[in-house]
């Protein structure tokens, strides 16, 4: 394994751009955000600035001719403005362009006439499950919908019906009581229960000597450290799970019979995303900020019934941690590459554009880690788990054809019954859920990167691959389609991003890292038109 990632990383290294490892990403640059803030004080109009906006960095991206691109959080008289994120370009000081989806600078009146106890009923009505524990987090104003209005956001979690283990963002309209959206913060791998197989064979890890023995411990990768759940529901031990010993550095047995052979898995998951992201994008861990992550193997999810071991979830902020569930009959321990690739992308996805987990951002937010999960498997290139744009297909205790998966990006509804969308629809997606709203742009990064290429084990025609005839759309390579992907996703896409303007944003990367007009903006435009994104 070790000598096919060397091999990879040398050939992603040749590849590189001028503009694909930013100079400077993170937001300790004084002398930037004070140039943003200059920016947005002179150009309010093109940032939709009110008399009363004020702005926080969240992340900043300076290229290497310069450009810098500073990503704020907005808010309103103090309250948040849930949708109202801005993205300020500019080089030299020079405003060149900002990315938002907030269309206007009206603001709401901020004298509610529905209770936050109004608020909190209307959410836990809507919840439909077990509740564990609801509460007001105060008014923010929603601007995620035609006009920005004053709301509750209500913390609700439990198990629910449709979501499972959740910890929800509920938005409840402050005037009429109306829920206006929500999402689970919990980010888990499948919309059903999943699970992971342990046959990666023996590979070598990071692990750190301690008197007596040796911990689950990279301390060369942040500290990321593996922790034993003990069967236990997540939500209990989180917080006070240890991190895992040994007294040999032997860890595991190749069999579900030793908690360390899960944990071994998992660990090298960890450590593969990690190397992934700072060979190919030059992004130190998962936040930028060379901090590693705790996992937590051998657990269990609540689930609207009894347990299950079949997930496995990212938990964001402020808890950054991945959480294994221990499998079922159905399915081995959730500790594969694309599994950890697809969770611990939507801590990347959190600490850059923050996609919201509904309508076409949600979908766009499930598609990030789909796509890079993807791409960690191609860059781990494992004999054990060949990589492919399946997601989840070594999950299965019984897989005898190795075509049954979570979801196929090359035709994401044939993997689950035509719950994804292989094209878009003609109106955007709301109230679908993420995994399945996904569709149309992880069928779009296959056909960048592959173009209407009929996949190893499969017998598609090139019609059957898109959405509109084109039949001669032609990929660029997954080199290629990574890296305009992730400076999309890190650069231009917003918190409430449409697949219109991912359109746009993929293109604009694409501009950035291969020029206007070049083979790869081309093939951008022609893959997103085939899955009928125009």
């Amino acid at each position: 394994m070790q000598s096919n990632a060397r091999v990879l990383h040398l050939a992603v290294l040749a590849g590189l751009t001028a503009l694909s490892a930013p100079a400077f990403a993170g937001k300790a640059n004084p002398a930037a955000t004070l140039r943003a803030n200059d920016l947005l004080a002179s150009h309010g109009t093109a940032a939709q600035r009110a008399t009363d906006d004020a702005f926080a960095v969240r992340d900043i991206v300076v290229d290497n001719d310069g450009t810098e691109h500073v990503r704020f959080d907005r808010t309103f008289r103090g309250l948040p403005v849930i949708g109202g994120d801005v993205v300020m370009h500019s080089r030299n000081g020079a405003f060149k362009a900002a990315s938002l989806s907030l269309k206007t600078r009206e603001r709401p009146g901020l004298r509610a006439t529905k209770s936050a106890d109004d608020a909190i009923l209307a959410a836990g009505a809507d919840f439909n499950g077990t509740l564990s524990d609801i509460g007001s987090l105060g008014l923010v104003v929603y601007a995620r919908g035609a006009r920005p209005v004053l709301a509750y956001e209500i913390r609700v979690r439990g198990v629910s019906k449709r979501d499972g283990e959740a910890d929800m963002r509920y938005f409840v309209d402050a005037k009429t009581g109306k829920v206006l959206d929500k999402w689970n913060r919990i980010h888990t791998a499948a919309a059903t229960g999943v699970g992971q197989t342990l046959f990666l064979g023996d590979v070598s890890m990071v692990t750190n000597s301690v008197s007596g023995g040796y911990q689950l411990v990279d301390p060369t990768r942040g500290s990321g450290n593996t922790r034993d759940g003990k069967g236990k529901v997540i939500d209990t031990v989180y917080n006070t799970a240890a991190i895992m010993t040994d007294t040999d550095n032997n860890w595991g047995n190749n069999a579900e019979s030793s908690v360390a052979s899960e944990a071994s898995d998992a660990h090298v998951g960890v450590a593969t995303t990690w190397d992934f992201y700072k060979t190919v994008f030059n992004r130190s861990g998962i936040y930028n900020d060379g901090v590693g992550v705790k996992s937590v193997v051998n657990v269990t999810f609540r689930n609207g019934g009894p347990a299950t071991g079949g997930n496995a979830a990212w938990y964001g902020a402020p808890y950054k941690f991945m959480a294994y569930g221990l499998g079922t009959s159905s399915w081995f321990p959730v500790v594969a590459i694309d599994v950890a690739g697809h969770e611990m992308t939507h801590g990347v996805t959190e600490a850059t554009s923050n996609l919201a987990y509904s309508n076409d951002a949600g979908g766009l937010n499930e598609a990030s880690s789909d796509i890079m999960g993807t791409m960690v498997e191609f860059f781990a290139n494992n004999a054990a788990d060949t990589p492919d744009y399946m997601i989840g297909e070594k999950i299965y205790r019984s897989n005898p054809t190795g075509k049954t998966a979570l979801r196929y990006m090359f035709r994401p509804g044939d993997a689950d019954g035509g719950r994804s969308y292989n094209c878009y629809p003609a109106a955007t997606f709301a109230g679908v859920d993420p995994h399945y709203s996904s569709g149309p742009a992880n069928h779009f990064f296959y056909l960048l990167a592959e173009g209407a290429v009929n996949p190893s084990g499969f017998s598609y025609t090139p019609s059957q691959l898109v959405c509109n005839g084109d039949t001669g759309v032609t990929g660029i390579g997954r080199d290629a389609a990574q890296r305009i992907w992730y400076r999309a996703l890190t650069v231009y896409f917003n918190s409430n991003e449409t697949y219109a303007q991912a359109r746009a944003h993929t293109l604009q990367a694409a501009t950035d890292l291969y020029g206007s007009g070049s083979t790869q903006y081309n093939a951008v435009a022609r893959a997103w038109s085939a899955v009928s994104v125009n």
